[in-house]
């Protein structure tokens, strides 16, 4: 291990700029930090840093060590934190959160299911359609549904999801149906948490904002009014797909359907990831995609 002597010392040094700081954040003397920065650059055989009264700063050469040590010293405590993780069987608190409506259907049962696989996991779910930061609300995951904007976030796909434009018989028997998106505009549309419905026209996103006499923040009774002759909705494949499959619901303008949009597990981009949120993850990838078939051969195949 003589080649690796001094590596941890020049990496805190590199980021920190001082013998000072680099010395706290090891929790070592600063003699210490000298004398292992010394005995590399003679293992190198080259100067890696410019040293002055009052600050250090990298050599060219000292620059281009450094970028190329960062990911190996990544690399290296990632390696050592699988293994501690593989002797243990997970433990700890384990925070996510998720929308309400898919949280209730698809992700708490599956998160039960987990709990029970793993004993010793704390596991806190909060379901909320507000869309928490994660990072400083103390989160280790979020389930996110749609289209994600962009951020320093890491995000896996996890299954598709479509949102489907839906009227009743009786309310098409009434008022005819739609056939293009400005047709639209001109019926009684059930407006739910957003007035604004998306669709894919020439490739395209098309964003329509949609009115009616009835307005509710809650995806089921949305559904209960389409379902009633109420209007036209526009709701989630995992609402309407038994509806649409038994005739009691028609979807309306499939050809403007935006396609999968997606679930996502959406996570901090730190460099390492705790082996309870990646099992929770790969177990929640696997369950999801094993209950498709099922769900969506009870309805429209997307």
């Amino acid at each position: 291990m003589e080649k690796w002597f001094g590596l941890n010392e020049f990496v805190a040094l590199a980021e920190t700029g001082s013998f000072t700081a680099a010395a706290e954040r090891l929790s070592t003397s600063t003699a210490n930090i000298s004398r292992r920065l010394h005995a590399l650059e003679k293992h190198l055989g080259l100067r890696l840093v410019e040293r002055t009264t009052r600050h250090v700063a990298l050599t060219e050469l000292g620059r281009i060590y450094y970028q190329r040590c960062r990911p190996l010293l990544d690399s290296l405590d990632e390696a050592q934190r699988t293994l501690i993780d593989l002797q243990h069987s997970p433990s700890g608190k384990l925070r996510l959160t998720c929308a309400v409506a898919y949280g209730e259907r698809h992700i708490a049962p599956l998160v039960n299911d987990f709990a029970q696989r793993y004993p010793e996991l704390q596991i806190e779910l909060h379901l909320s359609n507000r869309v928490v930061d994660i990072i400083d609300e103390g989160y280790d995951l979020a389930i996110r549904l749609g289209h994600l904007p962009e951020s320093s976030l890491v995000a896996r796909r996890l299954a598709p999801r479509d949102m489907y434009v839906c009227a009743s018989p009786d309310y098409l028997a009434r008022y005819g149906a739609p056939h293009s998106l400005d047709e639209l505009l001109q019926h009684h549309c059930l407006v739910g948490t957003q007035d604004t419905w998306a669709f894919e026209e020439q490739k395209r996103t098309r964003l329509l904002r949609v009115e009616g006499r009835l307005h509710c923040n809650n995806g089921h009774a949305i559904l209960d009014a389409a379902l009633k002759g109420l209007g036209i909705c526009q709701l989630p494949d995992f609402y309407v797909t038994p509806y649409l499959a038994s005739g009691q619901l028609c979807e309306l303008l499939p050809q403007f359907r935006q396609r999968d949009t997606a679930v996502w597990a959406v996570m901090s981009s730190n460099r390492y990831t705790s082996r309870k949120v990646r099992l929770l993850v790969d177990f929640l990838d696997q369950e999801l995609k094993a209950r498709l078939p099922a769900a969506y051969l009870q309805g429209i195949q997307p």
